[in-house]
């Protein structure tokens, strides 16, 4: 089950703390670090959260974890934290919450495009600039082909949706069409 305002307090201390040590970018790598090696490797969220095992055997297991990872002393902290407070089921959303909070900071938006072809490196860079134009942020985008749109794309960036496809403008069409009956 998510736990996403749980998740969004803890991201919330640790980016407060990051921010004022300056260091929330590497705070940001090292929770996106544990979050991907969490959710790849099962055997260590299985160490993490199992209620089988005894808690100084999941601390261990963490310590090693900040320890080989050579993680500074208010991170491994706060990992430990997590796994003292059994919460270190929820270090995913955790990291995803905080990354978050760090592409706010970098005044980031990350945004889609859905087109019926492949679009080409310089088609992509267009359509970043304008959504970037639109927004007022850095847009970082992730392309997707589904050729049931038949032609155009459409992008969307937060709550900013740009529908310029065919099927879209053919179904208007079809229902100013059904409207003049």
């Amino acid at each position: 089950m998510k736990q996403t305002i749980l998740a969004k307090r803890y991201a919330k201390a640790i980016f407060t703390v990051g921010q004022e040590q300056k260091k929330y970018e590497e705070y940001n790598e090292v929770l996106q670090g544990v979050a991907k090696l969490y959710v790849t490797h099962p055997e260590v969220s299985d160490a993490l959260t199992n209620p089988l095992y005894p808690m100084d055997v999941k601390e261990k297991v963490m310590t090693g974890m900040v320890g080989s990872m050579g993680v500074d002393t208010v991170m491994g902290n706060f990992l430990n934290l997590l796994v003292q407070k059994k919460r270190a089921e929820i270090l995913p959303e955790i990291a995803e919450a905080y990354k978050t909070m760090v592409d706010e900071e970098k005044n980031i938006s990350h945004g889609t495009v859905v087109s019926a072809v492949t679009l080409d490196d310089g088609l992509k860079t267009n359509v970043q600039t304008v959504l970037e134009k639109l927004t007022g942020k850095k847009v970082e985008l992730t392309t997707s082909v589904d050729p049931s749109i038949l032609g155009g794309i459409i992008a969307k960036v937060g709550d900013l949706v740009l529908d310029g496809s065919i099927k879209t403008q053919l179904a208007g069409l079809k229902d100013s069409i059904k409207g003049r009956e």
